[in-house]
Parts: C-alpha cells; structure tokens; sequence
C-alpha cells in the first residue's frame, strides 16, 4: 500500500464512462471470432508511422472491452504515433481464459506483419503498450512460448507498461477480484505449474527487450503489484526503466488530459526511437 493520502481528484474506474470514445480509422479481424478484431488509428501525414500495440485492461474480465483506451489510442495517433488497439477474448467470453485470451493477444500482435503489408507503417518500431491486466499482457507478448509465435512474428522494441498486472501468482494467492486469476489460469500455480509458467508475467520476464514501466503515485492497489515486477526484472538483468508518476493514480496513464500525460507520451517516444 502507499504511505501518502490519495489527494481529492484522482480518477476511479466511475470515471472511464465518460472519456470520448473516438471512431478508428480502421476495424480489423485478425480472427474468426467476433472478439479478434484491432482498431487501428494512423496520424496524419503518409508514414511509415512508428507503431503502439495497445493492450487494454479490465482485470481479464470480459465486462471491460477496449472501449475505454480509444482515448489513450488516439492520443497516440495525434501525437504522430500510429496504435492497434486490440480487443481479445477475456474471462467469461467463450474461450477466454486459459489459452484463448493468451492466443488473442499473440495472434493480434503478429498480425502487425500484415498490417504493415496494407498500410504505411513501419515494421522495425513496433513496441507493445498495455495498462493493468493489458500492462501484463504487453510484457508477456515479448516473452510469449514459441509455439504461441506465429512464422511471421513480430519483436517488439520495447513495452510500455502503465500500472502492469503481471504477478499472477500473487493476485492468485491473494484471491484478488473475486479470485480472478484462478478463473484465468483454471486453478493455482500448484494445480497448473505450466500454465504460469508459459503465462505469468514473473516467470515470462523480457530480458532481452527495453522496459518502461509507469506507476502511479496514488495508485493504492495496483503500484505494490508493478513494483514487484520491477524488482524481478532489475534481479534478472532486464533493461527497465521504472517511472513514477507523481499526480496519478491508476487511471490517470490511459487519459492524455492528465497531468501526467507528458511521461506516458514521452516513454513511448523514447522506446520507438522517435525524436
């Protein structure tokens, strides 16, 4: 927990219901189920646009869709960066859970190979972003099992973690969100050992790839969570780079309006290599 007041103002979930939720350029399958599709938003100008695989949160509940990162989406797009927000079969979908929400997400961030045969985008700056549950995600897609990388299969440059999710085995043993990783995962870490091992963002860790993990100053819940994975990454030789935000909470990094906006933008930028 933090050992500061939350001051008055900081976000909660109640407030995602009101951010806009601009139209994409484009909406696109990348699956035969309703769930795979991506939204992509290109900036203005002809490219190749840098590139933001954006994995959204919602504690892998189906009740959370992506409906509420259009916003950060289209931050991005009108900062010069080009994103493909991606929606994914999640915890009380048909097949979601175990393997499907991980299949999703694997399947759609490889299909950035096609996306760059159809449209002005540039292959070689491609990072994964992703907030909360999304945030667990992102880092797991740069470590993925083999046999969940396609032949034609992306590398990330880098991850942009925004208030990550990615240590199962504590939120399990927990019983966090009404035990939700149980209902990710079909059972324990005991039950299940290689489950978590091919899916927990602790035993996933991407040594090899650059890190930006963000939290929240007023993040009560979730801050103590990233930094755990911090702490693992830092132990196991990972290049991160640990942010924290100072006028948010866990809310605040998906909302371009906020304060903290600037550290967000500017990780991703730093991370594409874009000046």
């Amino acid at each position: 927990m933090n050992d500061v007041t939350t001051p008055a103002g900081i976000m909660t979930a109640a407030d995602l219901a009101r951010f806009p939720s601009p139209p994409a350029d484009h909406v696109i399958p990348y699956g035969d189920d309703p769930l795979q599709f991506g939204e992509l938003r290109l900036p203005d100008g002809d490219g190749p646009f840098p590139l933001i695989v954006l994995v959204h949160g919602g504690v892998w509940l189906a009740e959370y869709d992506l409906a509420h990162v259009r916003k950060l989406a289209q931050g991005f797009a009108t900062a010069g960066i080009a994103t493909w927000t991606i929606e994914y079969r999640r915890v009380g979908n048909p097949g979601g859970g175990w393997p499907g929400t991980f299949e999703d997400v694997a399947a759609a961030g490889d299909f950035v190979v096609e996306l760059a045969r159809r449209f002005p985008l540039d292959p070689g700056r491609v990072i994964t972003a992703g907030h909360s549950a999304g945030g667990h995600l992102a880092l797991w897609f740069a470590d993925r099992p083999g046999e969940m990388r396609q032949r034609d299969s992306i590398r990330p440059r880098g991850v942009l973690a925004l208030a990550p999710a990615p240590d199962l085995e504590y939120l399990q043993a927990t019983g966090a969100y009404d035990r939700v990783v149980d209902r990710l995962m079909g059972g324990s870490p005991r039950e299940f050992p290689e489950r978590y091992a091919a899916g927990s963002g602790m035993r996933r860790i991407p040594v090899s790839t650059p890190q930006v993990v963000i939290v929240g100053r007023y993040d009560t819940f979730w801050r103590p969570i990233g930094l755990r994975y911090v702490e693992a990454a830092l132990a196991a030789g990972a290049p991160l780079e640990l942010i924290d935000a100072p006028e948010s909470g866990h809310f605040e990094l998906i909302d371009p309006d906020a304060s903290d906006w600037r550290l967000v933008l500017d990780a991703a930028r730093r991370l594409l290599g874009v000046a």
